[in-house]
């Protein structure tokens, strides 16, 4: 039986993904007003940048240590990277593919890679093997995609023998 607080955590984590498209929508007209994919992403993180410091200060967050950072393995910089990989596709492909079609490819890559950092214990995940249910729960969201995909063809093609 989840807890109150799994519970709370679980809503978190789904309002967090509910913004996601959102942000593509957002950053793909901004693109289009700006001129250019890239000068949108740079914009978005300028203006991530702007809430998160007056975050820092009121909370009294202490500056951090980058001598701590460097020691750690090399793969923690990644982070920025994907950031911009993601916004950058979602800023060229959410519009041509839609929200829904965008975005549940998304999760089906999120997905797989997820389940590969679990299965190994990769960047400091604890090892969950996967399993018949996680693979079939991929399965279902890989499934969804195709489906998605077919939705999105099948109208063209009826609008297209009209």
């Amino acid at each position: 039986m989840p807890t109150l607080s799994s519970l709370l955590m679980l809503a978190a984590a789904i309002f967090a993904g509910a913004v996601v498209p959102l942000q593509a929508g957002a950053n793909a007209n901004l693109g289009r007003l700006l001129g250019h994919p890239l000068w949108a992403t740079t914009v978005s993180l300028g203006v991530s940048l702007a809430l998160i410091l007056p975050m820092l200060i009121a909370l009294r967050a202490p500056l951090p240590s980058l001598a701590a950072a460097f020691k750690g393995p090399w793969w923690i910089w990644i982070g920025g990277a994907a950031g911009v990989i993601y916004m950058t596709a979602a800023l060229l492909l959410a519009p041509k593919l839609g929200a829904a079609s965008f975005i549940v490819a998304v999760i089906a890559g999120q997905m797989a890679v997820s389940l590969l950092m679990d299965h190994f214990g990769l960047m400091g995940f604890p090892a969950k093997p996967v399993n018949a249910a996680r693979l079939t729960g991929l399965l279902f969201i890989v499934g969804g995609m195709v489906i998605t995909q077919i939705a999105n063809v099948v109208p063209a093609l009826a609008n297209a023998t009209r």
